[in-house]
């Protein structure tokens, strides 16, 4: 079975975002709640937690690699003075948030679509993220292909990842379905030849892929 996209060439893969897709998380409201939860139970003021992170930070970004998930965890004990227990009470929260809870019904959807289709995730994520999504939702056994950016150095809205992307699945970026919850990195893959979902809701994204795969 192949659909065709707006060019007229065949689509042959359809590739998945995580955080806002998969998984129904706010990736711009759980940091702040989860330090504004700390800094309570620690008795500290709000802001106390951000100006300690500020001087512990290592320097890097955590999306590319460069900080790890032990040297978020240091920091996170420098800036809040915990104990080993919390360290590990913190970063549990830390994951559970981060990963927030599967769209099951999108999960399905991506499912059904194999093997008509080769399936992809595509994820600005951090050290870690592959170990704690696989124990909670099994993402590896979802799709063909997961690109992690942590794990390969690059970012959305990057072009080289998603050029990466491409050659991960061996397909070319005509031939790709791409969804995304967040805008500048679903224009990216449109500018680069990509067809493109801005997710809103599981419902409008099904149909919209849908009629993607169908039209002609």
């Amino acid at each position: 079975m192949t659909s065709r996209s707006r060019t007229g060439t065949p689509i042959r893969a359809v590739v998945f975002d995580i955080g806002g897709v998969l998984e129904r998380v706010d990736d711009q409201a759980w940091p702040e709640l989860l330090v504004a939860r700390w800094e309570r139970r620690q008795g500290l003021a709000p802001g106390t937690f951000q100006a300690g992170l500020a001087a512990h930070q290592p320097p890097g970004s955590m999306v590319t690699g460069e900080v790890t998930e032990a040297q978020l965890r240091a920091t996170y004990v420098a800036a809040l003075g915990l104990d080993e227990d919390l360290a590990d009470q913190m970063m549990g929260e830390m994951w559970d948030a981060y990963c927030g809870e599967l769209d099951v019904r999108l999960r399905d959807f991506a499912a059904s679509l194999r093997p008509s289709y080769k399936t992809g995730i595509l994820s600005n994520s951090g050290d870690g993220a592959r170990r704690e999504e696989q124990r909670r939702y099994g993402f590896e056994q979802l799709v063909d292909e997961i690109i992690y950016s942590h794990e390969v150095g690059l970012a959305k809205p990057d072009p080289r990842i998603y050029r990466l992307s491409e050659q991960r699945l061996g397909v070319r970026a005509e031939q790709i379905v791409f969804i995304d919850d967040a805008a500048p990195n679903v224009e990216a893959a449109r500018r680069l030849g990509w067809s493109a979902v801005h997710h809103r809701d599981t419902a409008e994204t099904i149909e919209l892929v849908t009629e993607l795969l169908a039209a002609h």
